[in-house]
């Protein structure tokens, strides 16, 4: 292992053999915390070459189980977001997609952060639940198209290893090491194709517009290099995407945009990412026929009927879907009132996040409870106009003290007297 180490320090490119022999010690405890540290502070500094990435990844892949997904008929395309806040694309995407006959097996988490995971917020609906076996799994995607469970406790072992590790040691912000972990989860998840939604912004992971697109370069490369058709989009989360941000509240917005009235940013996004993942699925041959298939099953209400065999199927009160007030409700609804009129310019998505999680829409550790009934709905988005006195967003509380939660937002909220420029919602597109 030091020669090794020694090797990537210098700027050397590894062998696959040697990647294998690091990553299946490093698993196994026969190499050290210490040895893989200096190991990954290497890789920080010299970067890898994509051959070293691919390897990286397919190693990782291969240091737990992997999930045979071949008894689902169809291509398998699986979306994976970098996270955000409002981000609720996955539950418009999988009866979206699922609805033009696309098989969508999803696996999610739960969230640590602003609002839950994508499971915390269906668990908002009573009685839907991601405990289901494998088989019932595959059972379900066969008949409905669409599916959820929980992450599998063995999936990929040395990237949740290397993961504790890259935390404390100031290694995480490493692109090869990114674009690994998050490459490893989605292959040995069983998809046949990816599609990435690679956030940048104030409220991403990855701030900087040029630090997202080699990012998501990175992780397309790795997927088209072992055998997955992978794409990114690449899309700003400077201000939440849509209006809510909670548990319930983004099963509603859900609701609302299958039914083709959600919110502008959140449709626009959830039909962008749709239409790759229709194409990579091959059920269209141009993403403008994709879109058209989209488009149609939101207008026929095809796609709202998806999501209600969905959560019918796995335990879930598919009656949610035509009466939203049986999702948990919170105690105090109160209204952000604007202190003066002007032009909104800013929605610090991270602050408002921050104000999401003070009401406990999220979990501060990974014992926290979640409180799924409370959030925030914005009532503005950035370059819109706002008078004095009018809302800017709507608080569901069932703590009556607010004060801490409302200075949070005004700090998050600004609003200015003159132009603002919007921000674009995609940036760009990144495939083979």
């Amino acid at each position: 292992m030091v020669d090794l180490i020694q090797k990537k320090r210098d700027g050397k490119e590894l062998t696959t053999e040697e990647i294998q022999f690091i990553v299946s010690g490093f698993t196994d405890g026969s190499i050290p915390d210490y040895q893989m540290s200096a190991f990954s502070m290497a890789i920080f500094f010299q970067g890898m070459s994509d051959q070293e990435r691919a390897d990286l990844t397919m190693a990782m892949v291969h240091s737990g189980d992997t999930i045979d997904l071949s008894a689902i008929e169809g291509i398998k395309v699986d979306k994976h977001s970098t996270g955000g806040v409002g981000d609720t694309t996955t539950l418009v995407l999988a009866p979206l997609v699922a609805a033009v006959g696309v098989p969508v097996a999803k696996m999610s988490g739960r969230g640590l952060g602003h609002t839950g995971g994508t499971i915390d917020k269906l668990e908002s609906v009573p009685g839907f639940h991601v405990e289901i076996d494998n088989q019932e799994f595959i059972d379900y995607v066969n008949k409905n198209k669409v599916a959820v469970i929980g992450q599998s406790g063995n999936l990929t072992p040395a990237d949740k290893k290397l993961y504790a590790l890259r935390d404390v040691t100031a290694t995480v912000n490493s692109i090869p090491l990114i674009a690994s972990s998050i490459m490893s989860k989605k292959i040995a998840a069983g998809a046949d194709a990816i599609v990435l939604d690679v956030k940048t912004g104030a409220g991403a992971f990855m701030k900087d517009l040029d630090e997202a697109k080699k990012l998501a370069k990175a992780m397309v490369d790795i997927g088209n290099n072992v055998g997955r058709r992978t794409m990114a989009v690449i899309s700003d989360m400077s201000q939440p995407l849509g209006f809510a941000i909670g548990n319930a509240l983004e099963i509603k917005e859900a609701i609302d945009t299958l039914r083709g009235e959600g919110p502008e940013d959140l449709e626009e996004l959830c039909l962008e990412l749709g239409s790759y993942m229709v194409l990579l699925a091959e059920k269209a041959s141009t993403l403008e026929e994709a879109r058209g298939m989209l488009e149609e099953v939101i207008r026929s209400g095809a796609a709202i009927e998806t999501l209600k065999t969905f959560l019918e199927a796995q335990g879930g009160d598919a009656s949610v879907v035509d009466n939203p007030e049986k999702l948990p409700q919170a105690k105090h609804v109160v209204e952000l009132e604007a202190k003066e009129a002007g032009v909104v310019s800013e929605i610090v998505a991270d602050s408002v996040g921050t104000a999401a999680m003070l009401l406990g829409a999220g979990r501060a550790t990974k014992d926290s409870e979640i409180d799924l009934a409370v959030g925030i709905v914005l009532r503005k988005k950035i370059g819109d106009k706002v008078e004095a006195g009018e809302s800017l967003a709507t608080i569901h509380s069932n703590q009556e003290d607010l004060t801490k939660v409302k200075e949070a937002l005004y700090e998050s909220i600004k609003v200015v007297n003159g132009d603002v420029k919007v921000p674009p919602l995609v940036y760009d597109t990144i495939s083979e």
